[in-house]
């Protein structure tokens, strides 16, 4: 395993105009469970499908019609509990919470409050190598989504689309661990690694599938550590919610400018009202979007449509045998048996797909530490620069593994490698056949590349003077040797013949 060291979460501190104060975060995340139906119905999931295309009769509440749990999305939600190492509740039951939502034609939601599918577990996020934090899984609970109301598309009428009526969702309600905004983006960013490693959710911001609502406060120096030893909330200060957050760059800004609004109401005399609020980025501010309501204000009671549900501890087991290595194993994996840096098995295994990519290069090519340079320098490099990602990479793990392997058996050089591997991103085809049709073979014969080193010396003879009184510049003779030879020749034995040469 990695050598990680946990820290007590170092405060983003603030100063205000009176005093210095610290930020206190929690989050709520409300993550889209991958499945290609309904949390209560067997309608399609699929997003951009024409407007109420893909709506039933439970999601559209028509009179008669009940709920039927998906089987497979609370599987989905305790294979996300095994993930982040969180305890399961072989029995949890579901609520309604009763608010008016008019894009939800039951006019409430059904959620789970008093016995959720899952229980206390933990993300372990890491902030730099050898660093890692620990923020604490309160719950995970289960729920069906809202529609979606247009308002841009008359000026005087909305529109509902049903489409995400009913899509379930897995809330994950953290603990208030998380102590200033960039801990906050790596939170969220470490959760959506964790649930596109499981297969739990796509992690899709940009279409919703994963949305956080961001509880901020701020306390004085020393005030959480007396919230740590009292578990008394009242230390943290008042919390005001950020709702709908899906861009990690605008969770820290709103964090940012949150935490300062509060600070001025309160050395200006002010109390800070709970409320939830709403982040426009054009603005840079956070509004109020209403006050804040308490859970007897949603009037929850258990859904009468549906049974306590009850699951069986070797169902779980069977799930918990099934789950695939996790980023934080794999990355520690790599570390040990390629002999990586944290930073490159960081950058390897951030996405699964990237991941799989570099194993099939390091085995096929038989050296993982190679391996990992060309898919993270060249490859990878490549790639940002096209707009590309890895599922659309011109270049395949075994092209790429035969650059490796011609490499390592010293067949061509780095330089030649470079000009063979553009052969390959952008005319396709085996690399050792490149090099053999363009004659591009490194040369390894210690006669003709000292036939190039003695020419090289005999036409430049002052040079060679100043090289016997300054070794470092041997190197100029290195260079001339492998510009004569088109860089075919092996830089490890004209290094050497050169040394020999000039009695270095």
């Amino acid at each position: 395993m990695l050598d990680l060291s946990f820290e007590a979460p170092k405060p983003k501190v603030i100063a205000g105009a009176k005093h210095d104060w610290e930020l206190v975060i929690g989050m709520e995340v409300h993550a889209q469970v991958a499945s290609k139906a309904k949390l209560f119905s067997g309608a399609s999931t699929e997003f951009g499908a024409e407007p109420n295309s893909n709506v039933s009769f439970v999601d559209a509440a028509m009179p008669g019609m009940l709920p039927v749990i998906n089987e497979f999305c609370v599987e989905q939600a305790v294979r996300t509990g095994l993930g982040l190492k969180a305890a399961i509740n072989l029995s949890s039951a579901f609520d309604r919470k009763n608010y008016f939502y008019p894009d939800l034609p039951q006019g409430y939601q059904i959620s789970q409050l008093y016995h959720p599918l899952v229980g206390e577990g933990e993300v372990i996020v890491d902030m730099e190598p050898g660093i890692a934090r620990r923020v604490r899984i309160e719950r995970i609970h289960m729920e069906q989504d809202a529609g979606k109301s247009i308002h841009d598309m008359d000026p005087a009428m909305s529109f509902v689309d049903l489409n995400r009526t009913g899509v379930a969702l897995m809330e994950i309600v953290s603990r208030p661990d998380i102590r200033g905004p960039e801990e906050a983006a790596a939170y969220i960013a470490k959760l959506r690694q964790i649930m596109r490693y499981l297969g739990t959710c796509n992690g899709d911001m940009q279409n919703g599938n994963l949305r956080a609502d961001v509880n901020v406060s701020v306390c004085r120096p020393g005030d959480y550590e007396k919230y740590q030893e009292t578990q008394d909330f009242s230390h943290l200060g008042t919390r005001c919610e950020i709702k709908n957050m899906n861009s990690m760059r605008f969770i820290q800004a709103a964090i940012d400018v949150e935490a300062r609004r509060q600070i001025a109401i309160i050395e200006g005399g002010g109390v800070v009202v709970q409320e939830t609020r709403l982040y426009d980025p054009d603005k840079n501010e956070t509004r109020s979007m209403r006050s804040k309501e308490e859970a007897h204000d949603y009037r929850y009671f258990p859904d009468p449509d549906l049974l306590p549900l009850e699951i069986e501890q070797a169902w779980v087991d069977g799930i918990a045998e099934s789950l695939p290595e996790l980023p934080d194993a794999k990355k520690a994996r790599f570390v040990k048996d390629f002999g990586l840096s944290e930073y490159d098995a960081g950058v390897l295994t951030a996405e699964l797909r990237n991941a799989v990519y570099f194993e099939k290069v390091a085995a096929e090519g038989g050296d993982g530490k190679m391996a990992a340079n060309w898919v993270i320098n060249e490859l990878f490099g490549r790639l940002k620069k096209d707009d590309r990602d890895i599922s659309d990479s011109p270049v395949s793990p075994g092209q790429l593994a035969g650059l490796v392997k011609l490499i390592k058996s010293g067949d061509i050089s780095g330089k030649i490698a470079k000009d063979v591997f553009e052969i390959v991103y952008t005319e396709g085809g085996d690399p050792a056949a490149i090099v053999e049709e363009k004659g591009l073979k490194q040369v390894t014969d210690t006669g003709a590349i000292e036939t190039a080193v003695d020419e090289v010396i005999a036409a430049n003879p002052d040079q060679v003077e100043k090289a016997k009184q300054n070794p470092k510049l041997a190197g100029w003779f290195v260079g001339q040797v492998m510009k004569a030879t088109g860089g075919k020749a092996n830089p490890k034995a004209v290094n050497e013949i050169v040394s020999a040469k000039l009695g270095l």
